[in-house]
């Protein structure tokens, strides 16, 4: 069969090309449902090796709506982890809104997720803190999210809520496994330039925490596609203007790197838990 080229898969109906992806998982998997998902940002992509055993690996570039990575760093694979008797997806193939791929290619993701049965997403990041207690390498909970990219991956009159966004459910199991996790609020900038010290300090007194470029996005097309939402940030480096260094990309994979191994224990750990507690 002959694959839609990715931006022909993305100019149809969004919920039937997430559709057609995870029919092309399911069959290239052999896995009728995944009951979780997971989409991996800086710092969290050894988590799919401590979740359980991979039954599937395919390549992002293979599954309809997806393409290979455009970042340094990020992955671009599409995974299935058999977790006891239940599988989760794991999505290494991210598309950031910088990447002017559109916002349905943002979505795209999530939506597959959906439309592979999952009814839980795990959405991780790496970003910068704007609390300078929170150190490079410090895991941080979603609680809450600001957009200021100036778009929305919603279409034409279609109204959500948002007004629970980030489970409190979710956040109350991952403190079960580490009483310690702080959680913030979660400003998504469009990039892919990191922002000045005056936009940090913009979005702080707005009532951020956490400053990145991707996430926000993706969580409202999650909530739209029916699915419960935990956000996890990786603080990887002090904002601009927090700390009198200049920032790097380098930065960001160094301090991913280093926290890599304590990182995927927790997310594999909060994960077997999400889904501990997973009801049909």
């Amino acid at each position: 069969m002959t694959r839609m080229s990715d931006n022909d898969a993305l100019t149809g109906d969004p919920m039937e090309m997430a559709a057609l992806a995870a029919r092309t998982i399911a069959d290239r998997s052999g896995i009728a449902r995944h009951q979780i998902a997971l989409v991996l940002g800086s710092g969290w992509g050894g988590a799919a090796a401590e979740l359980g055993e991979t039954v599937s690996v395919l390549p992002a570039a293979e599954v309809p709506g997806f393409s290979a990575p455009a970042v340094v760093g990020h992955g671009g694979t599409i995974s299935s982890i058999a977790v006891g008797d239940r599988h989760a997806l794991v999505l290494g193939a991210r598309t950031h809104f910088y990447e002017d791929r559109g916002v349905r290619a943002v979505a795209h993701a999530v939506r597959t997720a959906a439309a592979c049965g999952a009814t839980v997403v795990v959405l991780t990041n790496g970003c910068g803190g704007l609390r300078p207690e929170w150190t490079p390498g410090t895991p941080v909970l979603i609680s809450d999210h600001i957009n200021l990219t100036g778009a929305s991956p919603l279409e034409g009159a279609t109204f959500v809520d948002l007004t629970d966004l980030y489970s409190a459910r979710l956040r109350a199991l991952a403190r079960e496994v580490d009483p310690t996790l702080d959680e913030g609020v979660y400003v998504q900038f469009r990039g892919p330039h990191y922002e000045t010290p005056a936009e940090v300090q913009m979005a702080r007194r707005m009532g951020g925490d956490l400053v990145g470029m991707s996430t926000a996005l993706e969580a409202i097309a999650a909530r739209h596609a029916g699915l419960e939402i935990l956000g996890m940030s990786l603080v990887t480096n002090p904002a601009a203007g927090i700390s009198p260094n200049p920032l790097s990309h380098g930065e960001v994979l160094q301090a991913g790197r280093d926290a890599e191994g304590r990182l995927s224990t927790l997310l594999a750990t909060i994960t077997r838990r999400i889904l501990e507690s997973w009801e049909p």
